[in-house]
């Protein structure tokens, strides 16, 4: 096991970020630079050993700029979306940006994915730390949040990521992984073949704005039915109402859990072809399965790749979207004196 630094250039705003390589003894490679605490690449292996870079992105940290679509980013303050930009805690309305039409998304415009993250490598060990401290109004959030994270590539091909955080005003944190994947490799386009598992049996249909109508609804029956694996591409384009909102699937699951905060599957992922498997586990409620809807061959990924329509797919472990204003969903309210934490791991293997 290792980990390499090396300097990365700027980033859009001018600042120095640092690229961080974790290697395993057989042969996987991930790579995350300071700048959003962003995973770059994750090399990994095919049945017959052929190794491929299974993330999308860029090959710069310049070209992660506004527009990029939050690839391989950590997103918070708060992931996903907050209706209106709006939230009241204890007596006072708080209104964040407006960045995704009529919501907040991910944190705002200057969110967890944009900033340069304190970054240090743990000796004797496989594993970056970075750290963030989130002021007092940054984005119209209330309180100093600390958040510490650490990435770990271990022997059993698991990339573990663990998130504390502290706070001395009561505030919404909800923070995740927004890798976009493609188990076929990240230049290999539209990923309908690849199969999908979602350890949910309800989901939380939304209205035309991506916000969660509060309803939670069973995915037996719908094209949301994850439960055995599918192709992602044999329902996708179903006469749903909830597909047509989303271009496809772009929704929150409801985890299947035994116990609050348990570890435990949430998803799994195969691409028949390679033999690539990818599993997903998480200690969150609630995972975002976003399949790539807006991807459109307008931007420009690693190695001068134009990325597809439907080309890379997320899985984001989170609390459920808008929770601070849907109170009958898991609370993401920290509190001073409280402590947040979470972990998600993704294992990489290979079967026939």
């Amino acid at each position: 096991m290792a980990v390499t630094k090396q300097s990365f250039g700027q980033n859009q705003f001018g600042e120095d970020v640092e690229l961080f390589t974790l290697t395993n003894a057989n042969g996987l490679i991930v790579r995350i630079m300071s700048h959003g605490g962003t995973i770059v690449s994750l090399e990994a292996p095919a049945r017959d050993g052929a190794m491929a870079d299974i993330v999308l992105g860029h090959d710069t940290a310049e070209e992660y700029v506004q527009a990029t679509p939050y690839f391989g980013t950590i997103a918070g303050r708060f992931a996903n979306r907050i209706k209106d930009g709006k939230f009241t805690l204890d007596g006072e309305c708080y209104q964040l940006a407006l960045n995704n039409g009529t919501n907040s998304l991910h944190g705002g415009e200057r969110g967890f994915d944009k900033v340069v993250w304190g970054a240090e490598i743990i000796e004797g060990s496989n594993t970056i730390k970075m750290a963030y401290l989130s002021t007092d109004g940054e984005e119209n959030y209330p309180g100093n949040l600390s958040l510490v994270m650490a990435y770990t590539l271990t022997e059993a091909n698991e990339l573990v990521i663990n998130y504390t955080a502290e706070t001395d005003k009561a505030t919404p944190v909800n923070v995740t992984n927004h890798s976009y994947f493609n188990l076929a490799g990240h230049d290999a386009g539209y990923h309908g073949a690849q199969l999908m598992m979602i350890n949910a049996d309800h989901f939380t249909p939304t209205d035309e704005t991506a916000i969660p109508t509060g309803e939670l609804k069973a995915v037996k029956g719908t094209a949301f039915d994850f439960t055995s694996p599918v192709p992602i591409g044999d329902s996708i384009n179903d006469e749903d109402d909830q597909l047509k909102f989303a271009g496809g699937f772009d929704h929150n699951f409801c985890l299947n859990k035994a116990a609050e905060n348990e570890l435990s599957l949430a998803a799994r992922a195969k691409d028949p072809a390679s033999g690539r498997v990818m599993e997903v586990f998480t200690t969150e409620p609630g995972i975002q399965f976003y399949a790539g809807n807006f991807l459109d061959e307008t931007l420009k990924g690693k190695n001068g790749c134009m990325y597809k329509y439907r080309s890379g797919f997320c899985l984001e472990t989170q609390h459920y979207p808008d929770s601070p204003n849907q109170p009958q969903f898991p609370d993401t309210i920290l509190r001073p004196g409280g402590k947040f934490e979470s972990q998600t791991i993704y294992t990489f293997s290979t079967e026939d």
